[in-house]
């Protein structure tokens, strides 16, 4: 019978059985519906579909799951079976040609090709039995009985073992299908489209004529007669394509690149991704691509890709620099008494230095905190880089907690002072008794520089975590380190020394290194500052969840980011502490109880009503509790009462929590975080707010560029002298050929 073509169906059913062949049986009708299900015998997401047209076809075609089944497009059957024998044609072409038996095959990972004796070879990407043939079991529900069969002589689906070179996915959808007459809403999706199928087909196209009016473009393979011709319609904006000339005969390109696949299309092709998932890296681009399109890209073209699609949604880094005078009118509208200053270079307006603090900071800080700060800083990852400078004080429970942010072009001294200078006038604003502060850093030349001149009176000490790491790098030894951190933590003069000793018996060179370094900058057995057990600003680690999410995004949107989280952590923190019932923070009442546990087998003697002597195996120890003071400096260190000092409060009835610091009360933590920060609109919105603040539009014209340079993060690498160097005379070096000194015999420049 004439004009049966073999496609796949879609949604259709059939399985394939290992040493099967396929048979239909006779005298049965062919079920007509959309749902007569075969089983896949040993690939269960492959299936085969046998579908049944008016032109009477039967046609494998590609479908969503690969599923073979058997349809039929009128409401009739057809008794009887047919026979297929090797007169039939099986071709592989884009389009059937409904004239003889053909197989158009449209895969998504395999490959058909048809064999002299009509077989079908199919390679894929993995080995299949070659000894696999098409069946259909007689379990399933189109009442086929394996009995009554007919046989397709010869026409036997063989599957091929042998490695594939190249694996592309061939998309055979409508979308990329172009026929004259086709109309685009405009030249772009016109190129757009052309573009697409391209890729889709695995061939490259060449540019011949492309302008308002007219696009025209042909196969970039050599030989090869398709061409495309496309041109506007008279009055509108829509085109058309008015002309395609001939079929491919190059056979697609050879090669896994594609030139079409620019960063645009990369762009476009990962662009609900980005949108679900901003964390979408380059290399998973890259993959993805590959593995849809069969397709290899750079790197570079995977990133840019990704860059300049999160442009489109977060703005590009030079936007967020235009924006910064808007949006720091916008956190001093929206949070009064915050503080939010920009600054550029006079000469061409390039950004130098950025300082936010939220007034809810600044109150908490200064009503509530203990007098400690922390400095540090961490380098942004954003296109043109900087560092992120950061001052942070502690919570009543320990916690951190964030007071100003500075965003400079590069880490330098001279960054340093006016970061400081700035934290200087915030504190002096808002208080007029500025606290003793105590400031824990790296203690670089720029920091220290930058306390003496802005806190004259504060205790400056070195961040331990800094000094520790220098320690290691030295050493690499870990019991050094470790002695290093216990005699750090000695609370007397006797105790630091023998840890010190213990060092000195393990490493000379050690020992020394550790007593180059004043003790007062860093031990605390010899610290005159109050840090309450704080030996580290260890700010960076301790933000490290966010923060470096958020130094890679744009200037404003990284500022976002941090507001953000500190408007979240103020209302998490407000809402805990309203549920706890004790006086004390949880921090300070484990220490609390902690004490309590061992007070209560010491021995108090009291000597008046302020004086204690208080006796336990660890010696005797004196208590003032008039002076909140003891012999050990614990109670004064840390400012809650050490064990000695529970003692002798329990033995004249006194309540212990009276005798502790008030930024350890819970009322004081729910001081802390009192206030609000409050939410920026949107930055569509920002010019419509300012224009009702004249205050606000001669900031706002202020025009901020993007740094000049892409300079490197971190500071520039100085040549450092060693302290055992330093004192030392040079050796004079002798030149053996003119008699001179000051240079080798290799390097003389004197005539012969």
């Amino acid at each position: 019978m004439a004009n049966h073509d073999l496609i796949l169906g879609q949604s259709h059913n059939l399985g394939l059985g290992q040493n099967q062949q396929l048979v239909l049986g006779h005298n049965h009708n062919l079920g007509h519906g959309q749902n007569h299900d075969l089983e896949l015998g040993q690939a269960p997401e492959q299936h085969l579909g046998l579908g049944q047209t008016h032109d009477h076809e039967l046609v494998l075609a590609h479908g969503h799951d690969h599923e073979l089944g058997l349809g039929h497009d009128h409401d009739q059957e057809e008794d009887g079976g047919h026979s297929y024998g090797h007169e039939n044609d099986l071709g592989m072409d884009r389009k059937p040609d409904h004239d003889d038996h053909e197989l158009a095959l449209a895969g998504h990972n395999h490959e058909l090709a048809l064999l002299e004796n009509n077989e079908l070879d199919v390679s894929e990407n993995q080995d299949l039995d070659e000894n696999l043939e098409l069946a259909i079991d007689a379990s399933q529900e189109m009442g086929i009985e394996p009995v009554q069969d007919l046989t397709i002589h010869q026409s036997q689906l063989v599957v091929s073992s042998s490695p594939v070179i190249q694996a592309r996915s061939i998309v055979a959808s409508p979308n990329y299908e172009l026929s004259v007459g086709q109309e685009f809403p405009d030249v772009k999706s016109c190129r757009r489209a052309l573009r697409d199928t391209a890729i889709a087909l695995h061939f490259e196209i060449q540019t011949i004529k492309s302008d308002k009016t007219r696009f025209t473009a042909k196969c970039a393979s050599e030989g090869c007669p398709w061409r495309i011709h496309a041109a506007k319609l008279p009055g509108v904006p829509t085109f058309t394509i008015r002309t395609i000339h001939e079929a491919h005969t190059c056979g697609g390109i050879s090669h896994l690149g594609h030139q079409q696949a620019s960063v645009q299309w990369v762009a476009t092709s990962v662009e609900q991704r980005l949108k679900e998932n901003p964390n979408y890296k380059p290399k998973e681009i890259l993959e993805e691509i590959h593995r849809v399109h069969g397709i290899t890209l750079s790197y570079k073209q995977a990133w840019r890709g990704k860059e300049r699609i999160m442009a489109a949604m977060r703005g590009s880094f030079e936007d967020g620099y235009r924006l910064l005078p808007p949006y720091c009118e916008q956190v001093k509208r929206t949070n009064p008494g915050s503080i939010a200053s920009v600054y550029g270079n006079p000469t061409d307006n390039c950004f130098q230095r950025l300082f936010i603090s939220f007034q809810a900071s600044i109150y908490g800080f200064l009503n509530a905190c203990r007098p400690l700060l922390g400095l540090d800083r961490t380098y942004l990852k954003s296109k043109y880089l900087g560092t992120l400078l950061l001052a942070t004080g502690f919570d009543g429970d320990g916690s951190l907690f964030p007071l100003a942010f500075g965003v400079v072009d590069e880490e330098s001294d001279e960054n340093w002072m006016w970061f400081l200078s700035e934290l200087h006038n915030l504190l002096e604003i808002n208080t007029e008794n500025m606290p003793r502060l105590t400031i824990l850093s790296d203690r670089q030349k720029g920091i220290v520089d930058g306390v003496e001149a802005n806190f004259p009176t504060a205790f400056h000490g070195f961040c331990m975590r800094h000094l520790s790491e220098s320690f290691r790098k030295e050493f690499n030894n870990t019991m050094l380190v470790n002695l290093l951190w216990e005699a750090a933590h000695a609370l007397t003069v006797i105790e630091f020394e023998a840890k010190v000793l213990e060092i000195e018996e393990i490493s000379q060179d050690a020992a020394y290194w550790i007593r180059r370094i004043p003790p007062r900058l860093w031990a605390t057995a010899y610290f005159e500052g109050t840090r309450f057990g704080h030996l580290t600003a260890n700010i960076v680690e301790s933000l490290n969840t966010w923060i470096l999410e958020a130094s890679g995004l744009p200037i404003v949107q990284m500022m976002e980011c941090i507001r953000r989280q500190l408007m979240t952590w103020f209302n998490e923190r407000r809402e805990t502490s309203m549920q706890w019932t004790s006086i004390l923070v949880p921090s300070a009442e484990r220490h609390v109880a902690e004490a309590l546990e061992r007070a209560r087998t010491y021995q108090v003697l009291r000597a008046n009503e302020a004086e204690f002597e208080v006796i336990s195996h660890e010696g005797t120890n004196i208590v003032d509790i008039r002076n909140r003071c003891c012999l050990c400096r614990g109670w004064q260190l840390y400012g809650l009462p050490c064990a000695h000092a529970v003692a002798a409060l329990l033995s004249c009835r006194q309540n212990v929590h009276r005798f502790t610091e008030s930024c350890f009360t819970v009322a004081t933590y729910r001081k802390t975080y009192s206030q609000t920060i409050h939410p920026i609109p949107d930055k569509s919105l920002w010019k419509e707010l300012s224009e009702v603040d004249p205050n606000a539009c001669k900031s706002i014209e202020v025009l901020i560029n993007p740094p000049k340079s892409l300079r490197p993060p971190g500071r520039p690498r100085k040549k450092r002298v060693r302290a055992e160097d330093r004192g030392r005379v040079k050796r004079v070096v002798h030149c053996s050929r003119c008699n001179q000194t000051g240079h080798f015999r290799t390097t003389c420049a004197a005539p012969i």
